[in-house]
């Protein structure tokens, strides 16, 4: 943020509208602990010069306008720096929680600041600190507790997503993040990683010692050891950031498997048209529905198919399926950006013996499900067991997440059955849990940092692979992998990047 970090601020704290309580909340920067701070909340709350809050207690008081006439009574409560939110002193007044009293209370908080300062020549100096009083900037508080060390960056960032959460499993993972689980964990990495490199550059100061030092001090399996917890704490990372952002879900197939059918049952409303005709689907068509709070888009796309087997001669498919041919080329630009892509497929094509003319359809399947990305969770949707006499059921078990084309969920989506064997494996991938088990949720800026770590801690293992002559970059990459950890808890954060995260938190948070 630009703005000066020691102004004191004032903002409103509670959302807009109206309410039975509302809340204004003034932190008073840099001048914490003066005599001077005491007397503006004395003035503020119609109280002698004289008067001083205790700590942590709730006062009943009357704030006061210019011309002493009250604008409304309510509470004061006092937070003495370091023992507050920010870390500074820190004033909050619960009052009625009408959005034109709570303004009143601001502009009056703004306008006794300046004229304390005007007030006399003794008092002109004491006070100048609260000529630079003003409203707060988005995410401040949170902002300055950060910089108070009352919370790392991840801590911060988990009180916004605690604001946001939208499911019980989201609340659960941002108090967990909130606590500091998320930094406990990468803490404990750091250490190791601390540990190991200590070992390798004491080695490189005295380089006369002449040891097999990857072996006499285990720092292959050290380093063995750490690669190993970091998976799981990445891992855990990944579904955190999908629990926290949702998932984007691409319906993908052949034209006429019944994937807009699919989106509509799923959204439970006509969002896309549904004929029998081939390749009514032209374009994207997205939908946002909830699950247990998750947030699923889910994307129908264009049907995929060759058109070199369509029977047209090359002209005549030029022509008429130009526009289809566009709608393929955005169903693949969809499937790049997915997290999961449900391949749906027609059941009588599971057994071509059923219907001969299915063994190309089952062709055109297996291409379309080779070139398919390798980031994405991938599931294979049975669809239109309602024609064939199957029962709703899964088929197989997913090898991994990213890897699972042989899991196959039979359903239908004309009349709904298997619906719910998709929407459990949906929040399986999202990294649902039942509100007793607890993760922590992430962002894609620690998923970013993670991956840098990631490729430091391979190259490390790379250089440890060719001995001790590769010592120096051995450390050099652990040394980096430590500073990109290091990045998610705010140890090596640029200014740029606290105004980018605090500027999407709320006023007066």
């Amino acid at each position: 943020m630009s703005l000066h970090r020691d102004d004191p601020i004032v903002a409103i704290a509670t959302p807009a509208g109206r309410g039975g309580i509302g809340v204004v909340r003034l932190s008073l920067g840099s001048w914490s602990g003066l005599a001077i701070a005491q007397r503006f909340i004395a003035k503020l709350c119609g109280k002698r010069d004289d008067f001083a809050l205790e700590p942590r207690r709730g006062s009943l008081v009357a704030i006061g306008a210019a011309d002493a006439t009250v604008i409304d009574r309510g509470i004061a409560l006092y937070f003495a720096a370091p023992h507050s939110y920010t870390g500074e002193d820190v004033l909050e007044l619960q009052v009625h929680g009408g959005p034109v009293v709570l303004q009143m209370i601001v502009a009056r908080s703004l306008e006794l600041a300046s004229s304390l300062v005007s007030a006399d020549a003794s008092a002109n100096i004491a006070a100048m600190p609260f000529a630079t009083m003003r409203l707060a900037q988005p995410g401040e508080f949170t902002e300055r507790a950060f910089l108070n060390d009352k919370l790392d960056l991840a801590q911060a960032e988990a009180v916004a997503d605690l604001i946001e959460a939208s499911s019980e499993a989201a609340v659960l993972g941002a108090q967990a993040s909130l606590s500091g689980a998320f930094s406990k964990a990468i803490e404990v990495l750091a250490d190791q990683l601390i540990e190991l490199r200590a070992l390798v550059e004491a080695t490189l100061d005295f380089p006369e010692e002449e040891i097999d030092f990857l072996e006499q001090s285990d720092a292959r399996g050290r380093l063995a050891r750490v690669r190993e917890a970091f998976r799981a704490l990445f891992e855990r990372a990944r579904q955190g950031a999908l629990l926290r952002e949702g998932l984007t879900v691409v319906l993908i197939g052949r034209p006429n498997v019944g994937k807009s059918s699919l989106l509509n049952a799923l959204a439970e409303a006509e969002v896309a048209i549904v004929t029998p005709i081939a390749g009514t689907t032209r374009d994207r068509v997205e939908e946002t529905v909830r699950l247990e709070g998750i947030a699923l888009r889910i994307v129908d796309t264009a049907g995929i198919r060759e058109f070199g087997a369509l029977g047209d001669t090359v002209d005549d498919a030029a022509d008429a399926h130009a526009v289809e041919r566009i709608g393929i080329a955005r169903t693949w630009d969809a499937i790049a950006k997915a997290h999961v892509v449900l391949h749906l497929v027609d059941a009588a094509s599971i057994d071509a013996g059923i219907d001969p003319a299915f063994e190309g359809a089952n062709r055109e399947d297996e291409a379309i499900a080779a070139r398919l990305p390798a980031h994405a969770a991938r599931r294979t949707i049975v669809n239109k067991i309602d024609l064939t006499g199957d029962q709703p059921h899964i088929e197989g078990a997913p090898a991994s997440d990213d890897d699972a084309l042989d899991f196959r969920i039979y359903l239908s989506a004309k009349t709904g059955e298997g619906l719910d064997l998709l929407r459990r494996e949906l929040l399986a991938i999202a990294g649902y849990q039942p509100s007793s088990e607890t993760g922590f949720l992430a962002r894609e800026r620690h998923l970013a940092a993670l991956r840098a770590t990631q490729s430091h801690l391979d190259a490390a293992s790379a250089h440890a692979d060719q001995g001790d002559r590769m010592l120096e970059l051995f450390a050099e990459d652990l040394r980096l992998a430590q500073r990109e950890l290091s990045r998610i808890t705010g140890e090596f954060t640029a200014d740029d990047l606290l105004g980018e995260i605090f500027g999407k938190f709320c006023i007066g948070k």
